[in-house]
């Protein structure tokens, strides 16, 4: 506990314009990301920030998670003590069902403020960083394939190594001719992996996975629907490559579902499905089946992605590199107001206090499109 207290709560709904359109499995962002930022203030003059990312596909609607922090979580929270992340957390989940994403935003912003109180580093308050800089995936999901293949090389240049290829927007051929064409254009130390967003239908699912072994992909992500967590077990026993599960894992609970079936070799985590205390339960679940797990993201900006690779700093068995390039990479414009830490392929995770962030407010209400207080 503490002598602080949360005075003041603010809701922001933001469009930030995006290089180019993307399309996946499930889902499509065209010009922008519609993004809800979080600003807590206290009697102590320390301000915290948290983010929820949101698309219609995954996890829901923006305006939900919006009013889920504007009505349902502001009585929780102004006036609360905000060492008490837990406690408010649990009844984070009393008063609102759903709305992952909002409940990261607002433990986010919670964790940024005892970090500055306690002038440490918010992956201290997770156990403390195991490593310090997490290597970077980016993904190829431009419908025009050719200037996503400008990208990946200028990308390569700046030191990445990880690519991920997003499949099933545009049809089986294509994404072999894409696979073929990378494994042609790229040298052989690039880590190729390759992401379906649960496009794939279970009848010939296994058949399509088996053409794509062909480009030794060191990992296929969610091929098939979220729900059907007997057949991604049914898959990963036929494969020789390994099966991620991305959808199919939002909690805990999930989590131990697919350990249980071994529907899967691989678990990814993200912030915005699980927050981060859960996220490391989720991985905990996963590393006592022997299972390694990847730092998953959406189309987020700084605030969240900071929040993330502070969990994979202080995680150990997330250790198959993050997917934390929207800020440097994708976005036209960040609201923070340093650049995302990237050097040579690798995100740094910042060693000041809290999340390590300043937020250009003026940038984010040049964006803000919806402003609640």
């Amino acid at each position: 506990m503490s002598d602080i207290r949360v005075t003041a709560m603010t809701v922001f709904r933001a469009s930030l314009p995006v290089v180019s359109a993307r399309k996946q499995g499930i889902g499509a962002t065209l010009d922008a990301i519609n993004n809800v930022f979080l600003k807590l203030e206290t009697d102590a003059g320390i301000t915290g920030w948290g983010e929820a990312s949101i698309t219609p596909a995954f996890p829901g609607r923006t305006e939900s998670h919006v009013v889920a922090l504007h009505v349902y979580l502001r009585p929780l929270v102004v006036g609360a003590d905000p060492f008490r992340i837990g406690y408010m957390m649990e009844r984070a989940e009393r008063a609102v069902v759903g709305v992952p994403a909002a409940k990261a935003a607002l433990e986010t912003a919670l964790f940024d403020i005892v970090g500055r109180a306690l002038e440490t580093p918010v992956c201290n308050l997770l156990g403390g960083p195991c490593r310090d800089e997490i290597p970077l995936s980016w993904s190829f999901a431009n419908p025009d394939f050719d200037a996503d293949l400008e990208m990946g090389k200028r990308l390569y240049a700046d030191g990445l190594r990880i690519f991920k290829v997003k499949m099933g927007a545009a049809g089986h051929a294509e994404d072999l001719r894409r696979l073929g064409t990378l494994r042609a254009e790229f040298p052989d130390d690039i880590d190729l992996r390759v992401d379906y967003n649960q496009s794939l239908d279970v009848f010939d699912a296994t058949l399509k996975l088996r053409d794509i072994e062909a480009f030794r992909p060191t990992f296929i992500e969610q091929p098939v629907d979220h729900r059907r967590i007997d057949a991604m077990a049914e898959i990963t026993r036929a494969m020789d490559t390994p099966i991620m599960a991305d959808e199919s894992v939002h909690s805990p609970t999930d989590a131990l579902a697919v350990v249980k079936l071994r529907a899967a070799d691989i678990i990814a985590v993200m912030v915005m499905k699980s927050g981060l205390v859960r996220s490391k339960e989720v991985a905990a679940i996963a590393g006592a089946a022997g299972m390694p797990c990847y730092g998953g993201s959406g189309p987020e900006t700084g605030i969240a992605q900071l929040a993330s690779a502070h969990l994979v700093a202080a995680t150990p068995n997330i250790s198959l590199g993050c997917e934390f390039y929207h800020p440097a990479y994708y976005l036209k414009h960040d609201i923070l107001a340093t650049p995302f830490p990237v050097v040579e392929g690798k995100v740094r995770v910042p060693s000041t206090p809290g999340l390590g962030i300043e937020v250009d407010e003026d940038r984010l209400a040049k964006y803000t499109i919806e402003r609640l207080a």
